[in-house]
């Protein structure tokens, strides 16, 4: 299959056509809004659906190696990748700037991984339920890793103390890392026969909800692109724009490297590239409005949802795909 084909495939699907159709709303300034406390309830049943599907996955299979590789994989990017984008922008940006950054992209969007496993269920390739965990696992130790990098290298004092605890709290207990693993475990709990009873909720309402939600995504994607036209940064507008589009691809180049070692079967492979592709524009940003106030969002929010999320979206899950069915399996 080409790249063409799965490009066209993909840009067929409902949910990125809805993508598209709010890019499109917020290009031609039009007063289409979803309220705020739908946008959220959108965002909770997605997390939920999911957490509760792979533990329903992974209820059906074992503890085996397979699994603590995944994993142990996708911890190591989510450790790796904060490390050299820290150094990469530390010299294009500011110091709280390139720390809020790397810790953007060495988490992920819980979004761009829904839609892939929606697209793979869509090609028939099967893929794992310990991959959910793995996504819940990877949002924390980017951010830990980011402001530890962002405090080794102040050259001078802060007023301000960071707050280890509330630091360790906000990574491990964010509401969407606490969702998607308590939907995790709910599910890995209560089985087939659980999935069954939420069936008519989380599986026939699951491709709607999405469409909703990504029409809501690409209003704000598009105005945070905006956003990142006012950034004045010693690396400028078009290097930061050229940054939101190199790091998804070598940050999956590096993990497809490590698929193609530790031969992951299809569909995980496909999805732990997406993982290390993809840039928080959750989790980490309250995170850094709390311990890093001083990291302007227009910088890191543009970058990850302004570019990296709907690059991912129109050409990166379909690229992932081909390149691991060409040079892996």
């Amino acid at each position: 299959m080409t790249l063409e084909s799965l490009f066209l495939q993909n840009l067929s699907s409902p949910p990125l056509l809805f993508f598209i159709l709010g890019a499109l709303a917020a290009l031609f300034k039009t007063d289409l809004e979803v309220p705020e406390p739908i946008a959220k309830f959108l965002a909770l049943y997605l997390l939920m659906a999911i957490g509760f599907k792979g533990g329903v996955a992974l209820s059906q299979g074992e503890l085996n190696l397979a699994m603590v590789t995944g994993i142990s994989l996708a911890l190591l990017m989510a450790c790796l990748v904060p490390v050299y984008v820290f150094y990469w922008m530390k010299s294009r940006v500011s110091l709280a700037d390139a720390a809020a950054t790397a810790a953007t992209y060495g988490s992920i969007s819980a979004v761009t991984f829904v839609t892939c496993t929606s697209y793979l269920d869509a090609n028939n390739v099967e893929w794992s339920g310990y991959l959910v965990a793995a996504m819940a696992l990877m949002e924390s130790p980017a951010i830990i890793i980011g402001l530890l990098l962002y405090r080794l290298h102040q050259s001078q004092e802060d007023d301000s103390e960071l707050d280890i605890k509330e630091l360790l709290r906000e990574s491990f207990l964010n509401g969407s890392v606490f969702l998607i693993l308590g939907s995790l475990v709910v599910g890995w709990i209560s089985g087939p026969a659980g999935k069954v009873q939420v069936a008519p909720f989380l599986d026939s309402l699951f491709i709607g909800v999405l469409c909703l939600f990504l029409l809501d995504m690409g209003l704000v994607a598009l105005r945070r692109l905006r956003d990142l036209v006012g950034v004045q940064s010693t690396g400028g507008l078009f290097q930061l724009f050229l940054f939101g589009l190199i790091l998804p691809l070598l940050n999956a180049s590096f993990a497809l490297l490590l698929v193609y070692l530790f031969e992951l079967p299809e569909g995980d492979a496909v999805l732990l590239l997406v993982l290390s592709a993809s840039a928080s524009y959750i989790a980490v940003p309250a995170a850094m409005r709390l311990a890093l106030p001083e990291a302007n969002p227009s910088v890191y929010l543009a970058m990850s949802l302004g570019i990296t999320f709907p690059f991912n979206l129109l050409v990166g899950i379909p690229l992932y795909h081909l390149v691991v069915t060409q040079l892996v399996i």
